[in-house]
């Protein structure tokens, strides 16, 4: 990995139904103890019809891209316990080395 680790993460994958059928995420781990790095990051935003800027918060990820993480996976950080979804997992291209596989992330707990 690249980044500097700031947590350890677990990838969460699947569903599963209950007892009525009713489908959930599932909460089971496909990969526990992932170094990773987690960052919030705020930004004031505009739009025409309101000018008051407005504060966004986001947050981006990163893995070793040795790690299997697909687009609609779960992070959950396994110091804090906050649960993410990852909208995005991609990596950028680099005939040098091997980058890090970068997760934009949206926050659900």
């Amino acid at each position: 990995m690249i980044a500097h680790a700031t947590t350890t993460v677990a990838i969460l994958r699947g569903t599963t139904p209950d007892d009525l059928g009713d489908v959930y995420e599932s909460t089971k781990a496909v990969y526990t103890g992932v170094p990773a790095s987690i960052l919030e990051q705020r930004r004031l935003v505009t739009t025409e019809s309101d000018p008051q800027p407005r504060a966004v918060v986001f947050y981006t990820g990163r893995v070793s891209a040795s790690v299997d993480v697909t687009d609609g996976d779960r992070v959950r950080d396994e110091r804090t316990g906050a649960v993410y979804v990852v909208d995005s997992a991609h990596r950028v291209a680099s005939p040098v080395m091997t980058n890090d596989t970068r997760l934009d992330l949206r926050r659900v707990t």
